[in-house]
């Protein structure tokens, strides 16, 4: 383990985020909300502490090798979780305890969208702007931003890369330099979130709206500006913008890279994870639409089509944007979509959960095993998109489903060692395991009831949901710490 190589790139990145601070500082500066001094104190103690990292190993020349990769990216989600937690400690509108804090903290940058604010329209601009950047950072990974930046510093990215970036096939690049990679990723990125903010701009949302609901969209976070989210502009065509962003968002960053260097859209359509990803929102959408019809939820077709589109793909892209809820829907409806959630997006995307392709690759696993007992001597080989899938990638995925599975029980029962009910522990460890936000029970509409030690379970299961598992994990093995 090379300790000074992490504690230069852990000083260098967190000094970057310090910068980050900057934009609500003059926000609050511009508006006199009343948060000017928390930013200012909190800009000053995240620059001290990166650059207290950073100098004493600055001469530092050796290359991050991977298991330093995996040490940085947890200790950095981890330091970035409890410094971003500084400026609402330090608000006193709003006034929140450490827990909530880090909690708030943790739920922006994870892109998870759980909340324990309440009378957000009533919150200083600063703030809910700081909020809503804190998911648009968090969205992409503000390590692969980091990676486009540190090669300019004599620092090689490519174990860091691999660490944080999503997905059973996270060794492929796009470009055949680390640093371009990045830099293509965060292009789309930026696009992305400038195109989804003119669009709600031109629906009718305020400059300020836009650009806060752009952040979390396209980061798929569901962070809004407004206690009644989506809901609060009670329009259509909002969040029919917000339906197709959030699409793209889930799909995979390399596969739209592909599409505009090929400019060919049927690309998509071609990728066997694309169209799985797609099916399962129509399939779902079908029965949401069949089921809130039949039990007359809404008073026209009109909204029930909008409102059952939008919720569906709001909660089965793990965003969590919610126009009038879903936990009061008839039948099965919030149970379905509660459980639809751990399937997330695409790999290689801004959604959590486990990643349609693991979800393809489990299936097709389990259809081979049935045909093997019918043919026992056969050699059925798992193709994806016509390609063989090598075993040890399939061996991968049933590893992380196991990891995945025994983390969520584990989590679901510390939480109702806190003594919340059966429906509030489960759902609200499947919300931010799987990065989505809101759950059922009592974290339906927020988490302000949960207890202090309930939020530290819930921020430990964020964490792990946004470094999909094996990246957490891996730090707690003995093998690991072994030189």
């Amino acid at each position: 383990m090379q300790h000074q190589a992490v504690l230069k790139i852990v000083g260098i990145l967190l000094t970057l985020f310090s910068t980050t601070l900057l934009p609500p500082l003059v926000i609050s500066i511009v508006n006199q909300d009343g948060s000017t001094l928390p930013f200012v104190i909190s800009y000053l103690i995240t620059l001290a502490a990166g650059l207290l990292f950073w100098w004493p190993v600055r001469r530092q020349r050796n290359e991050p090798r991977l298991r330093d990769g995996f040490l940085i990216v947890v200790l950095f989600w981890l330091v970035l979780a409890g410094f971003g937690a500084i400026p609402f400690l330090l608000s006193v509108d709003p006034a929140m305890t450490l827990p909530d804090a880090v909690f708030e903290s943790m739920s922006g940058l994870t892109t998870t969208g759980a909340t324990v604010l309440t009378g957000l329209d009533n919150l200083p601009i600063s703030i809910l702007y700081y909020r809503q950047q804190l998911q648009w950072l968090g969205g992409m990974g503000i390590i692969v931003l980091a990676v486009a930046v540190m090669p300019m510093l004599g620092i090689g990215g490519m174990q860091l890369y691999r660490a944080e970036v999503p997905g059973p096939v996270k060794d492929k690049k796009l470009t055949p330099r680390i640093k371009e990679t990045a830099k293509a990723l965060w292009y789309i990125y930026l696009g992305l979130t400038v195109a989804c903010a003119l669009a709600y701009w031109l629906a009718g949302m305020s400059a300020f709206d836009a650009i806060g609901h752009s952040f979390s969209t396209v980061a798929i976070g569901g962070f809004s500006t407004h206690d009644q989210s989506i809901g609060f502009f009670d329009s259509p065509v909002i969040a029919g913008i917000a339906v197709v962003f959030m699409i793209v968002a889930g799909i995979n960053f390399a596969l739209h890279f592909s599409v505009l260097r090929a400019r060919q859209l049927l690309t998509y359509l071609k990728d066997p994870e694309v169209r799985v990803f797609l099916g399962v929102l129509f399939s779902i959408s079908v029965v949401a639409l069949i089921v809130l019809t039949l039990a007359h939820t809404y008073n026209d077709p009109a909204a029930t089509f909008w409102h059952g589109i939008f919720q569906v793909v709001s909660i089965a892209t793990t965003t969590g944007y919610t126009t009038t809820g879903f936990h009061w829907w008839p039948s099965f409806l919030p149970i379905m979509l509660i459980l639809v959630s751990p399937v997330g997006g695409c790999a290689g995307s801004t959604a959590g959960g486990m990643k349609i392709v693991r979800a393809i690759l489990i299936y097709k696993q389990g259809r081979r095993e049935i045909d093997q007992l019918i043919h026992p001597n056969a050699l059925i080989p798992i193709k994806l998109g016509g390609k063989p899938v090598p075993e040890s990638v399939i061996d991968a995925v049933w590893g992380f489903f196991a990891l995945y599975t025994l983390s969520y029980v584990i989590l679901a029962l510390a939480m109702t060692a806190t003594g919340v009910d059966l429906v509030t522990a489960f759902s609200a460890v499947t919300a931010c395991l799987n990065n989505l936000g809101p759950g059922l029970g009592a974290v339906a509409e927020n988490y302000a009831g949960i207890s202090a030690p309930g939020k530290w379970i819930l921020c430990v299961s964020m964490l792990l949901g946004r470094l999909e598992i094996f990246t957490l994990l891996v730090l707690l093995t003995p093998t690991f710490w072994r030189a």
